[in-house]
């Protein structure tokens, strides 16, 4: 008997031992108050941000880290930046508590090595980030509303992720950006959903996402009432997916502005349905620039007459916008609820433009249906020397806000088809 529960034993305490070897490190969380943070609202928290994150990203490969945010905490950050490349091939941040920014410009105090002092918080070179926890970021950008003009480059963008693989960005409320709230730039498969975007109606550029250089990015399920475009699409983007989405206040979802200042930019494969725009200036609107001035609108007519256009003037931009579908959407008070405008141009210049544009194309509106308080409710203002192509309307009902006003559709240099259309494109062959 001793023999054979020493046999025995000698399994168990094997087993044990083999099971210990074989079991992956379990997931362990850094808790930011554990490194220094405060959480008073008041206190500079960045330090201790930057100190945790360091022990995230140089964890074991295995660990997949949490670094944890905690509720009923506000932390203050000036601006910071999280860097990459990591060990692990996921990395969880927590956002339970509250994140703010500072509340005076004078306590923005950017790190030495920020030479463009234009972003708050920054991601760079992460894969498997995931951002989640239901908690707030408020970036308090009030103060910055007030630069305008040329100064408006002034204002830095909230949240700013680049060359972030595989990014998760979910459960979150982000308020009062001094500009962008949401930057995703040269990111490859991000999926975003379940976010709350809010700024005021009049707050300038206050964008909600503004996506640039990325493919495969989904954005699902969200709010954004802001100052701005719900969702900007911008050069070298494709394979966007934009589903049930609430917009409004704001601009709507656009396309663009692309080709400022001549550039040669590509936009593709963008699908937006199963959204609703409720008061917002503009619904789904493409804009691509075709000239452009570097001086301001004084200088330029003066630089005009004694004729230095090749120093003045940018050509007008190149590329393309094609395959794009808005479909499914509900309007509600929509100002301008669709909108191409190939001729985004310095109105002061347009007599000097060069018969160069970005090309739009391949471009589906389907089942759209609302109301407007505007007269002109379709606006397809392409450009007289490329024109647009392949333009498709189907299903559409757009009628006035008011009882007793007319709507109607402007249609210059669109070839396509329409079918069911109210009220119809008269470019476009029934």
């Amino acid at each position: 008997m001793k023999c054979l529960f020493a046999i025995r034993l000698f399994f168990v305490v094997s087993s044990a031992c083999l099971c210990a070897k074989i079991t992956p490190s379990l997931a362990h969380s850094v808790n930011v108050l554990d490194y220094g943070a405060k959480g008073d609202g008041q206190t500079d928290d960045s330090q201790a941000f930057l100190k945790a994150w360091e022990d995230v990203c140089n964890a074991n490969d295995q660990d997949n880290p949490t670094l944890v945010i905690p509720n009923r905490n506000t932390f203050m950050l000036t601006p910071i930046k999280f860097k990459g490349p990591c060990n692990p091939a996921t990395i969880i941040v927590k956002v339970k508590g509250t994140i703010v920014a500072p509340n005076n410009i004078k306590g923005w105090q950017w790190p030495e090595d920020d030479e463009k002092k234009d972003k708050w918080v920054q991601f760079s070179d992460i894969s498997g980030l995931v951002i989640e926890g239901g908690g707030q970021i408020d970036a308090q950008g009030a103060p910055w509303w007030k630069y305008k003009g040329d100064k408006a480059s002034y204002r830095p963008t909230a949240l700013h992720f680049h060359r972030c693989e595989s990014l998760t960005l979910k459960d979150l409320t982000h308020i009062n950006s001094p500009k962008n709230h949401i930057s995703i730039n040269m990111c490859n498969g991000s999926y975003i959903s379940n976010l709350h975007l809010i700024a005021p109606e009049d707050s300038p550029n206050t964008d909600g996402i503004n996506i640039s250089e990325s493919t495969n990015i989904v954005i699902l399920n969200s709010t954004m009432e802001t100052g701005d475009d719900c969702i900007a699409i911008n050069g070298g983007t494709s394979f966007v997916n934009i589903s049930n989405v609430y917009c409004g206040p704001g601009h709507g979802i656009s396309v663009g502005s692309l080709g400022e200042n001549g550039g040669y930019e590509e936009v593709e494969e963008i699908h937006v349905q199963n959204c609703t725009f409720n008061g917002t200036t503009n619904g789904a609107r493409i804009k691509t620039w075709i000239v452009r001035s570097f001086y301001p609108h004084f200088l330029s007519h003066l630089l005009c007459y004694i004729n230095i256009f090749g120093v003045l003037l940018n050509q007008g931009g190149r590329g393309y916008a094609r395959k794009i579908t808005f479909e499914d959407i509900i309007l509600v008070n929509t100002e301008n609820p669709i909108i191409i405008n190939q001729q985004y141009v310095d109105r002061h210049l347009i007599e000097y433009y060069n018969g160069q544009a970005v090309e739009v194309s391949d471009v589906t509106y389907r089942n759209i249906i609302g109301t407007s308080p505007s007269e002109k409710v379709i606006n397809l203002n392409c450009d007289l020397k490329i024109g647009c192509n392949d333009i498709v309307m189907e299903d559409i009902n757009i009628t006035p806000s008011s009882s007793g006003n007319e709507v109607y559709a402007s249609c210059t240099k669109a070839e396509g088809t329409s079918s069911s259309c109210t009220p119809t494109p008269s470019c476009l062959s029934n």
